[in-house]
């Protein structure tokens, strides 16, 4: 298996956030101390408006990170491409490409809470179609020498040619979150990656998987969906129940917050990170208790196909990443 990281870092220390205990500084610590410890990636969220002061310039984080590191990969979990300028971003990302020696493990998204799209005076009922373009757009960005012009239904551009390349050929690995089966199938048919939210039950991640293989396959694409799915799980290595169930407590707290930021006004957001609510993704599917019931886990999800976990930080902080990275890890790699 391979392990990374996911999550987020903010302003200032806010108790119960689903992400990250860290700020800015501490979480460049923490991400330069994993590099150390064999860790293969970061992913970093991006976020907007939520009075918490979480990451909304990933892009720049991970830029930062780029030059204190030299192998750990970079990732993004996940830009939400209906809010930006396509042509902009496939020019970032092709320079962040190029100064981090080919680092760079991009994951988009359509975005789901819904006080983001209110903020940016964006129709949610639109993410999907101004993700497609936007997609199709960065793609050409990437892959086009030749001038170009595209006039579409929310971007225009006129007689342009993007620069600079990118280092890795022809763009960067590309990462696509989907939960819902239609989702998965249409990243399946781009050949893209998948990337599976942190909330899932393990049930739910089996089946997803099992359909996005089936897809690869379908589609005629390699379907090597150990290396193709990234699962976000949250850690925290308990040293009993009671505290296990202390955690998870804390982080069902953490999950009602950002769902009253993700909720539309009628209560109908059909995003599938908003399907699965209660214990049970904490009980069983987060790597939150004993460094017995994690191995087991682990066990579990890569005998079904799933062989790239990224770790979120659940309160145990670096302390905790090192006991998994010398405990629990060589286990399973």
């Amino acid at each position: 298996m391979k392990f990374g990281l996911f999550g987020s870092a903010k302003l200032t220390k806010i108790e119960n956030d689903i992400d990250s205990s860290l700020n800015y500084n501490e979480w460049i610590d923490y991400n330069i101390e994993a590099e150390q410890l064999g860790f293969y990636s970061t992913f970093t969220v991006e976020h907007h408006f939520t009075g918490m002061g979480q990451v909304s310039a990933s892009l720049n984080l991970l830029t930062f990170l780029a030059a204190k590191t030299s192998k750990i990969k970079l990732g993004t979990a996940v830009l939400t491409l209906p809010w930006h300028n396509p042509v902009l971003i496939a020019e970032q990302v092709a320079t962040m490409d190029l100064l981090s020696g080919g680092r760079i493990e991009l994951g988009v998204g359509k975005g789901y809470r819904y006080n983001e799209f209110k903020g940016f005076n964006i129709d949610m009922e639109e993410a999907s179609e101004r993700f497609d373009e936007s997609i199709d757009i960065m793609i050409k960005s990437w892959t086009n020498q030749e001038r170009w012009s595209h006039h579409g239904k929310y971007w225009s551009f006129d007689d342009i040619i993007v620069e600079p390349t990118c280092n890795q050929k022809p763009y960067p690995s590309l990462w696509m979150a989907a939960g819902n089966h239609n989702s998965i199938q249409k990243v399946a048919e781009r050949n893209a990656n998948l990337l599976l939210d942190q909330f899932s039950p393990v049930t739910e991640v089996i089946k997803r998987v099992k359909i996005y293989k089936e897809s690869l396959k379908k589609n005629n694409f390699k379907a090597d969906t150990e290396n193709r799915v990234a699962l976000a799980r949250a850690l925290y290595i308990a040293k009993d129940e009671k505290e296990k169930m202390e955690i998870i407590e804390k982080r069902m707290i953490a999950r009602s917050k950002v769902d009253k930021l993700s909720e539309r006004p009628d209560g109908q957001n059909k995003s599938s990170i908003m399907t699965f609510k209660g214990p049970d993704e904490a009980l069983n599917g987060a790597l939150i208790g004993t460094e017995e019931e994690i191995n087991a886990r682990l066990g579990i999800l890569k005998e079904n196909g799933v062989g790239y976990i990224l770790l979120v930080d659940a309160g145990g902080g670096l302390k905790h990443l090192e006991k998994f990275a010398k405990s629990i890890m060589p286990n399973h790699i």
